[in-house]
C-alpha cells in the first residue's frame, strides 16, 4: 500500500523526525487560506502516488498566499502518470544550505532491511546509483539487534563532516527506522533530507510504501489508505482476493499460486516474451474470481495475448474452466488465449472448454510457447 508524502511525513513526526509543518487543501481557496497562515513563501506538492512530480508540474513556490492559491488551481486537477490530483500539501519554504537522501527499503537477497545514504540528494537515487555508486553508503541492519547508535553515526558521518550536522542526522537515521519497522513498510525515504543555514537538519519529503500483509495489525495504518489515487483494477483485484501487479510486457498472464505465477513469467520470459502482469487467482474455486481477472487483464490495453496457467489442487479446473466460459460470455475479449489446465477435475475442465470452442494444454512450456506466439503474431 502506498500512502501520501503528508501521511508519511504524519508518521515520521509521531517517531520524533523534524519535519515542517503542513496542511493539505483540495481547493485553491483552502491552499491560499493556509499560505496565508503560513505567511512568507510556500511550497505547494501535489498528493499522488507517482514519482517525478516536480518533473510533471506538481511542485511549485509560491511567493504569497495569493500566488499559492494560483498555484494551487494549476496543479489541482493535473494528472500525473494517470493520477488525477485531487488535494495539494501546503508547506512553508525552507532555506536550504544542502541536500541529501536518506532511504530504507526490503532487500529480499540479503533477507534484511538496508539503509542507504548519500550525500547526493534531491535527485532519484535509481540516477545517482547509475552515474555514481560510490556516493550511496549502504548497511544491512541484523534484525536481532536493530539498527545501533554507532551505525547511524557511521552513516550520518558520511553525509556531513560537521559533527553538529551529523549527530542531528544520526538520530534522524534511528528515527527513521523506529518508524519504518512500526508502519510495517518495505520502503522509506527522506529525499531531500536538508541541512538549513542555521545548522538545522530537516525532513522535507517523505515516501513510504506500506506490506499490505502487515496491515492486519495497523488499523491505523491501513486507515491511510486512498483509494481514488489508487489503480482502479489493482483496487478491484485487491476487493475480489486476487494478487495483481501491473507489468509492461504484452502477454496476460492468470495464474493460480505465487510460486507458479513467478515461474510462468520466468518461461514467458525465457521464450522471448515479456509478462504483462503478475496476477494470482489463489486457491479458491469461485468462478467469478477468473471473470474478474478477465477483466482486469484487459483493462491494460498492451496485451495481446492471455494466458491461463492453471495448476489444480485446491483450485478445481472445472471452476476454472467455467470461468473462462462464462468471462468470454459477458466481456468480447478480442483476444487469442491459451489455456493449460491440470490436476483436480482435469477432464472435466477439458470437456466444458472443448464444448465452448477452446483448446486446453498440458505441457507448461508448450502453452507459454504458445501465448508468446500468439502475442508476437506469429502462431499459426
Amino acid at each position: 500500500m502506498n500512502i501520501h508524502e503528508y501521511q508519511a511525513k504524519e508518521i515520521l513526526r509521531a517517531h520524533g523526525v523534524p519535519v515542517p509543518p503542513g496542511e493539505i487543501a483540495t481547493t485553491p481557496e483552502e491552499a491560499e487560506r493556509i499560505a496565508a497562515a503560513f505567511g512568507g513563501m510556500v511550497v505547494v506538492k501535489a498528493q499522488v502516488h507517482a514519482g517525478g512530480r516536480g518533473k510533471a508540474g506538481g511542485v511549485k513556490l509560491a511567493d504569497d498566499a495569493a500566488d499559492a492559491r494560483d498555484k494551487a488551481g494549476a496543479i489541482l486537477g493535473l494528472e500525473i502518470k494517470g493520477l488525477t490530483v485531487e488535494k495539494v500539501l501546503i508547506t512553508p519554504a525552507e532555506d536550504i544550505a544542502s541536500e541529501a537522501y536518506l532511504g530504507i527499503v526490503m532487500d529480499r537477497g540479503s533477507q534484511s532491511d538496508v539503509i542507504m545514504v548519500s550525500s547526493e540528494g534531491g535527485i532519484d537515487i535509481e540516477e545517482v546509483a547509475a552515474t555514481n555508486p560510490d556516493a550511496i553508503q549502504k548497511l544491512a541492519v541484523d534484525a536481532r539487534y536493530g539498527l545501533l547508535p554507532h551505525q547511524a553515526s557511521g552513516l550520518a558521518f558520511g553525509l556531513y563532516d560537521d559533527p553538529k550536522l551529523a549527530r542531528q542526522a544520526a538520530r534522524i537515521i534511528s528515527q527513521l527506522y523506529e518508524a519504518y519497522r512500526a508502519a510495517g513498510c518495505t520502503l522509506a525515504e527522506i529525499n531531500p533530507l536538508i541541512s538549513t543555514p542555521a545548522g538545522e537538519v530537516k525532513a522535507i519529503d517523505a515516501k513510504m510504501n506500506i506490506d499490505d500483509s502487515a496491515l492486519f495489525r495497523l488499523p491505523d495504518v491501513e486507515a491511510m489508505r486512498d483509494e481514488a489515487s489508487e489503480n482502479l483494477f489493482e483496487r478491484k483485484a485487491r476487493e475480489a482476493g486476487l494478487s495483481y501487479i501491473p507489468l509492461d510486457g504484452d502477454v496476460g498472464c492468470c495464474v493460480n499460486g505465487a510460486g507458479l505465477a513467478m515461474a510462468t513469467m520466468d518461461l514467458v520470459k525465457y521464450y522471448g516474451g515479456e509478462p504483462a502482469n503478475f496476477l494470482d487467482i489463489g486457491g479458491s474455486s469461485n468462478p467469478e474470481k477468473v471473470v474478474t481477472a478477465f477483466e482486469i487483464i484487459m483493462s491494460d490495453p498492451a496485451v495481446k495475448s492471455i494466458l491461463f496457467n492453471i495448476f489444480g489442487g485446491i483450485t478445481r479446473c472445472d471452476d476454472v474452466a467455467n470461468g473462462i466460459v462464462e468471462a468470454t460470455r459477458r466481456i468480447d475479449v478480442g483476444l487469442p488465449i491459451a489455456i493449460r489446465l491440470t490436476g483436480t477435475n482435469e477432464d472435466v475442465a477439458v470437456e466444458i472448454l472443448k464444448e465452448n470452442g477452446f483448446e486446453a494444454m498440458t505441457d507448461m512450456d508448450e502453452v507459454v510457447k504458445r501465448a508468446v506466439e500468439l502475442a508476437a503474431g506469429s502462431a499459426g
